[in-house]
């Protein structure tokens, strides 16, 4: 796709936030998309909040956005698991209460048919990832929320969750099933609501797997900033980004040369 994009999806952590401090110029470039009446969403591999909570911490942040333009993996997962594995049993270990966003979702302790994996965080000790391995054995079924294998906080680098499902993947002969970014599904759920194909959208992000070369598979235009995870080695190998800017400061400036 050449020329403007008649929308855009943005990620948030590393994009608009870094440990929920706003990035600069993060408040005003959504305000600027809104003046220009270009629709957006926020999709997010994000599972720590809620949207509801997304959006008041993002406006505690100085970023005013509504609970539903917000696009989480939490509601991704709850959307494939309610289609593809309905009535099931499912266990969850992630970085936050999944259960407001996992509406119709039965949640269990025990026995589960479906193991979901959110974020990362000190739950993920060697009793529960051991856990985890015992009932993927035994016959459960493996969703990602997301697979990221870091992400960038305020003190620097930390490991996500994306490293624990590679590992169970091998340990326990399974596949995941990933129901974030980078899943399509996930994308055109984000697009649908603002009534916009792929091949007329941008993806805005840090990651240059699952946000930039994800969202260019669908056939969108891919949109790199150097902030968050961003690391020069991103530029190197594999298929480069649409667009490599400084920080999503540099967003309307970008939109104005297409």
């Amino acid at each position: 796709m050449t020329g403007a994009p008649h929308g855009l999806l943005l990620d948030i952590d590393g994009v608009l936030t870094i440990s929920w401090e706003e990035i600069p110029g993060a408040a005003t470039t959504v305000e600027e998309l809104r003046s220009r009446n270009l629709p957006f969403r926020l999709l997010t591999n994000t599972t720590t909040h809620t949207r509801k909570e997304l959006a008041r911490t993002l406006g505690e942040a100085g970023i005013s956005v509504e609970p539903e333009e917000i696009v989480t993996a939490l509601i991704g997962a709850a959307a494939y698991l309610r289609e593809f594995h309905p009535g099931a049993r499912c266990f969850v270990l992630s970085d936050g209460d999944a259960r407001e966003d996992l509406d119709g979702v039965e949640l269990v302790e025990e026995n589960p048919d479906v193991v979901v994996i959110g974020g990362a965080s000190d739950d993920f000790s060697y009793a529960n990832v051991d856990r985890l391995f015992r009932m993927l054995v035994g016959g459960a079924a493996l969703v990602a929320m997301h697979r990221n294998l870091y992400w960038r906080t305020s003190e620097g680098l930390q490991l996500d969750s994306g490293a624990y499902v590679c590992g169970l993947e091998e340990a326990a002969g399974v596949e995941a099933t990933v129901v974030g970014k980078p899943a399509e599904a996930f994308f055109r759920a984000a697009l649908d609501p603002i009534g916009v194909d792929p091949e007329h959208a941008w993806m805005v992000g840090d990651d240059v797997e699952n946000d930039v070369r994800g969202a260019r598979r669908l056939g969108m235009v891919g949109v790199l900033v150097r902030t968050g995870k961003f690391r020069e080695e991103d530029l190197r190998g594999g298929v480069p980004p649409d667009h490599v800017i400084g920080s999503i400061a540099d967003l309307p400036g970008l939109l104005d040369a297409s």
